[in-house]
Parts: C-alpha cells; sequence; structure tokens
C-alpha cells in the first residue's frame, strides 16, 4: 500500500524540480527548457490531436507550442500552476493554427447544422477504466471540428462557456449547444462500442 506521505514528498520535489526549470529557462537554460519539454510534451500532444484530429497536425502544432512557450516562458508569473498556462498557450496556438487553414469558416462555424443526434438521458457511460477512456479519446477526434473544438475547450482544457465563445467569437449559447451535441454523439459511438465489445463475448 502506498505511503501518502512518501507521494506528496515525490509531488512536492517535482514541483520544485519544475520552478527550477523554469527559472533557469526564462534565464536562456537551453537544457532547463528540455526538461521541461520533456515533462509536458505528452499531454500537450494529446491536447493537439484531440482538437485536430489529424497525427501529423498534432505534431507539427505541438512543436509549434513549444517553439511560442520558449518565446513567452518570461511572461509566465506564477499565478497559475505551470501546466495551466502551458495548456492555454497550446490551445490559443491550436485555434491559431486552424484559423489559418483554409475554409476555417466553413469547417468549424457553418451556418448549416448537420443533423442532432440524441440520446434517452437514461443511457450512460462508465469512464473509470483505461479501455473506455481510450474509445472516448479516439471518438473524441471523430466529432464534427465545431464541436469537437468546442468540447475539448470545455471538458478537458476547463474553460467556461463564454470564454469559449469569446476565443471563438460565437455566440454562449452556439458554445453550449456544440457541447451538449458533441456529448450525445460520444454517448452515442461509445454506447454502440460497448454493446458491441459485450456481444462479441
Amino acid at each position: 500500500m502506498n505511503n501518502p506521505k512518501i507521494i506528496n514528498a515525490q509531488k512536492l520535489f517535482v514541483n520544485t524540480q519544475e520552478q527550477e526549470w523554469i527559472t533557469q529557462a526564462k534565464n536562456g537554460s537551453q537544457a532547463a527548457f528540455h526538461q521541461l519539454y520533456a515533462m509536458h510534451y505528452r499531454k500537450i500532444y494529446a491536447l493537439c490531436w484531440r482538437m485536430l484530429a489529424d497525427k501529423e497536425s498534432a505534431e507539427d502544432v505541438c512543436q509549434e507550442v513549444f517553439v511560442v512557450l520558449w518565446q513567452k516562458i518570461n511572461n509566465f508569473r506564477g499565478e497559475s500552476k505551470f501546466s495551466t498556462w502551458l495548456h492555454s498557450v497550446a490551445s490559443n496556438v491550436v485555434l491559431s493554427y486552424l484559423r489559418k487553414q483554409k475554409n476555417w469558416l466553413q469547417r468549424i462555424f457553418s451556418i448549416e447544422e448537420q443533423a442532432k443526434h440524441t440520446l434517452p438521458d437514461e443511457i450512460s457511460v462508465p469512464l473509470d477504466d483505461s479501455s473506455t477512456l481510450e474509445a472516448l479519446d479516439k471518438n473524441i477526434a471523430k466529432l464534427p471540428a465545431r464541436a469537437r473544438v468546442v468540447f475539448v475547450l470545455f471538458a478537458v482544457e476547463g474553460y467556461r462557456h463564454e470564454e469559449i465563445a469569446n476565443m471563438l467569437n460565437i455566440a454562449v449559447g452556439s458554445s453550449k449547444s456544440q457541447y451538449h451535441r458533441a456529448k450525445a454523439l460520444l454517448k452515442e459511438s461509445l454506447s454502440g462500442e460497448l454493446l458491441l465489445g459485450v456481444n462479441d463475448e
């Protein structure tokens, strides 16, 4: 059984070490910056992949996030966790990338609505095991573009709908509707996969 005191000491060491790397990186240390890169790369790549649903684009944009981080790391003032601040930087880089893509408005914020998918309220999807979480990640990538972006920003990154509306230049109501649409689609696809898994046994 894990000792809570040992776990807390490990977390404290990691946080202290990270702060040292941040300070050194602010002073121009590339070695310290590389340590921050190694520490946060996987989570930032996961964010990029979820929002872009394309491996090659996610890799390119993830690298761009760390280029921007090197340029802006002195802007980090410690008012929030470094990981929280970095995810905010990453979200902005991803959105900037999306806006530069051809037909951004048509692909992400087209006026025409696709057919809405709804599910009975009683359907629930367990998210307490790694296989289900992996399935969730896979199905996030299959969401329609604008529903995916809103879902990731709200459910994964923790932005409020008012913030998302401001970031994407859409109405708060649109952000909420896209989030609920994404959630319904995810429930439908995950429920289907789980039922198939039961039928296969």
